[in-house]
């Protein structure tokens, strides 16, 4: 006898599910975790008299029931790509409401700024064939950005739209980081999201239970009895059918909000429109996280050893699209997916995978020697000696664990990220643990959810025996937790044929791993100096906003991956208070070798506890913590607001300095010249005064578009201008200059370089354009012929012609 004052754990529900007969079992649908498909005996029961009897108001019932039975699979269907609409859609207007209104017609002025509106001003002027050498000295630059901004422009024109370079270039961003990336971090986090739930331990139990299957001498229970626990058992599915996709429930709830966490940030997208703006590292960025989700699936490929040509082509083409957005994005990419290749991949593939990225990192010093010359090669503590740092190491190591959000949201994400890791790592040790002392050939293994000092001691000493059943000792098992998965073989059809063990363990490792090294990167980047800090940051610049971009690349899985642990815990101990059927449900009568005779009220009644209580409190507190997360992180963002004013007073014309790049007076000037020279006609000029925005202000024609027009190229012509211009020879100058074109050249003088371009560090090569005595010096010999003067804007502002046969 089963003693009445003791909890009898599953006990009961084992016994319900073993008295029912083999067709009875047959009979009833099954029902699997993460899966849609449930009939109820019911439902069975009546297709088969309708097909047997054919009467009419059978057929009818059958129509009726068809509905409900189709109901979880298309909600399974259409509920991912609702949640991702929506999440992405909100994402997208964040970004668009965020976004500065005032550079619409407008630059942003800042030191990049110059050369991406330029490069699309060139494939506009030259066509796509120009893709390949976008820099003024015909070299190559990263394209994809501006080939995108290209086809915005062509797209709207072909609508009788005109579109300039300027909004085509705000649009390409807006689609970039509110469309792109967004989706790309659901997509990566969705990857981590299945494969942690894969074995989810309260559906696995419930599937575990419906789908115990007696043998014949289960036939032995009278029909009385085998009616009523058919009738228990369908009550229990339709139960069920209604809570055991919690799980995924939850997986799409998180997907909601994974979109608006992933524009929350100034790490990016926002602080790359305001640092330069680096435009095409940023571009590269928000199309990166596709990549590694597709690495991260070649991987579960090469472990299945199936669909591997499909993943690797789709790989392939990831990573060559986020090399032609940026090259320098492949040393992102490598840092993030250390951990993974190192824990996932077979030791002659890791030996593959390290010797390519010496090669590439042998290619990358190699460029930078040839391309950069440079007498500090061999002192690497004297690299980037400008640099000075930003933040203490709190301050930077609290930037890295609050994923650059700002007060309330800093602190709740920081605490969600700690607790989840920890929580995670908890459950896939203890997971691994079970896995490693479980027999895998035992085609189903009981779990009993028994935390309790009474149910312990059940669990300890209890032999559940039935009719038709071999008795299962629960003896050694441990008690349910997050740790308790039923094993592959059970669920989840979908997943390779190849068992896959510890994927939890191996996740989260390699997740924190990944977190951390991006968080040492960034330390000794805006923190540490000397030789050690250049090296390690170096591929990046030792700029803080590009490694900035790299912190939800990692951060926000790992919370995404912790909050679903935590959820999974509370729901796991929720289910361990209420599945305790009461003895009382039970009859006196009955005893250890008889069937148990458990009431539908009874049945019904334990099945709703655990089925709300283990499927439902973990998800509504986890949907909970996020929501709060991510609105509370749109309210208070003085980090991102900083970003936007900052590019506002950027691309404002109302400038208190004069000498800055644009002001209102520098425009008109502009103008003017462009008034008096045409568009043909070649201009020369200091581009650090703000002369080079009439390229894409007013389609000049500037020898000096950019900032930076590298002088150090052989056969250009910046170079040789700047050295005769400076020379103080006449006959040199108009022997460089006159045969740069055709059409005539032009000097403009529009005063000294702007303070907010001092930290270019090839700002000297630029003296001679604004040295007023060797200007007046060739006016007076004729080199230069004063054609227009607009001192009445600047002291000294002035357009010249040179003196050529033209």
């Amino acid at each position: 006898m089963i003693p009445e004052n003791r909890p009898l754990s599953m006990v009961a529900a084992l016994a319900t599910m073993e008295s029912m007969t083999s067709e009875h079992i047959t009979n009833t649908g099954s029902v699997m975790a993460n899966h849609g498909s449930i009939q109820t005996p019911a439902q069975t029961q009546l297709r088969q008299d309708g097909s047997s009897n054919g009467g009419p108001s059978e057929r009818k019932r059958d129509l009726r029931w068809r509905p409900a039975m189709l109901h979880p699979a298309s909600l399974r269907v259409l509920l991912p790509w609702i949640t991702s609409i929506i999440g992405i859609a909100s994402a997208l207007c964040l970004v668009i409401a965020w976004f500065p209104s005032t550079v619409w017609n407008t630059p942003i002025v800042s030191s990049d700024a110059p050369a991406h509106y330029y490069f699309i001003r060139r494939l506009l002027d030259e066509g796509l064939g120009a893709a390949l050498h976008l820099w003024p000295h015909n070299s190559f630059y990263p394209p994809l950005f501006h080939v995108c901004a290209y086809f915005v422009i062509k797209i709207a024109a072909l609508f009788g739209v005109q579109c300039s370079i300027y909004a085509a270039f705000n649009i390409t961003w807006i689609i970039a980081s509110g469309v792109m990336f967004p989706s790309g971090m659901l997509v990566l986090c969705r990857y981590f999201l299945q494969r942690w739930n894969r074995g989810n331990p309260i559906s696995n139990l419930i599937s575990r239970i419906s789908q115990a299957s007696p043998t014949s001498e289960s036939s032995s229970v009278s029909e009385s009895s085998n009616v009523s626990n058919q009738q228990v058992s369908s009550a229990v599915n339709r139960q069920y059918n209604v809570t055991f996709d919690a799980t995924f429930v939850l997986q799409n709830l998180i997907g909601l909000f994974v979109p608006v966490l992933a524009v929350s940030s100034v790490c990016h997208p926002y602080g790359l429109l305001n640092a330069g703006p680096l435009i095409a590292f940023g571009f590269a960025t928000s199309l990166l996280p596709f990549l590694i989700a597709a690495t991260l699936r070649l991987f579960d490929a090469i472990a299945a050893r199936e669909h591997i040509v499909k993943w690797l082509v789709i790989t392939a083409v990831a990573g060559v699209v986020c090399l032609v957005a940026h090259p320098r994005i492949a040393f992102t990419y490598a840092l993030i997916l250390v951990p993974f290749i190192v824990l996932r991949l077979p030791w002659k593939l890791i030996l593959g995978a390290f010797i390519a990225m010496c090669v590439g990192a042998v290619a990358f010093v190699a460029l930078m020697l040839t391309s950069f010359k440079s007498d500090r090669w061999a002192n690497p503590a004297s690299w980037f000696h400008s640099h000075q740092p930003s933040k203490n190491l709190w301050e930077s190591i609290s930037f890295c664990f609050t994923d650059g959000l700002d007060d309330f949201p800093a602190i709740l994400f920081a605490l969600l990220l700690i607790a989840g890791t920890v929580a995670a790592f908890v459950c896939a040790f203890r997971r691994a643990a079970v896995r490693s002392s479980d027999s895998l050939s035992a085609a189903v293994s009981t779990v009993a959810p028994a935390f309790s000092a009474d149910a312990d001691a059940l669990v300890s000493d209890a032999v559940v025996s039935a009719p038709g059943v071999s008795p299962v000792s629960t003896s050694g098992l441990p008690a349910a937790s997050c740790s308790d998965a039923a094993d592959v073989s059970l669920f989840a059809p979908s997943e390779p044929s190849r068992p896959r063990r510890n994927d939890r363990l191996r996740d989260v490792i390699a997740l924190t791993a990944a977190f951390l090294l991006v968080t040492l990167v960034y330390v000794c980047t805006v923190t540490l100096i000397g030789a050690l800090p250049n090296i390690i940051s170096a591929p990046w610049y030792r700029d803080e906003n590009r490694i900035m971009t790299m912190l939800p690349l990692v951060a926000l899985p790992l919370l995404v991956i912790g909050v679903n642990a935590l959820s999974e815990c509370v729901s796991v101990c929720a289910a361990s208070a209420s599945f305790v059927p009461s003895a009382s449900s039970f009859s006196a009568k009955n005893s250890v070798s008889s069937v148990p005779s458990l009431s539908s009220a009874s049945a019904v009644s334990s099945v709703k506890n655990v089925s709300f209580a283990s499927n439902w409190i973990g998800p509504i507190a986890a949907f909970l913590v996020i929501a709060i997360l991510a609105v509370s992180a749109q309210i208070v963002c003085p980090s991102r607001t900083a970003a936007r004013d900052t590019i506002i007073a950027h691309s404002s014309l109302n400038q208190s300095d004069p000498n800055e790049q644009l002001t209102e007076q520098k425009i008109t000037v502009l103008r003017k010249v462009m008034e008096r020279t045409g568009t043909q006609a070649t201009i020369i000029s200091d581009p650090l005064n703000g002369s080079m925005y009439a390229e894409t202000l007013f389609n000049a024609s500037m020898l000096y578009p950019i900032i930076n027009a590298r002088t150090d190229v052989p056969s250009v012509p910046f170079g040789r201008v700047e050295t005769a211009f400076a020379s103080g020879d006449g006959q040199q100058v108009l022997g460089t200059v006159c045969p740069l074109t055709d059409a005539p050249e032009y000097f403009l003088t529009m005063g000294d370089q702007a303070q907010s371009l001092q930290s270019f560090p090839y700002r000297a090569q630029y003296d001679s354009f604004h040295n007023e005595e060797l200007i007046d010096a060739y006016v007076d010999g004729g080199t230069l012929v004063k054609v227009a003067d607009y001192s009445q804007y600047g002291q000294g502002w002035a357009l010249y012609r040179f003196g050529c046969a033209d």
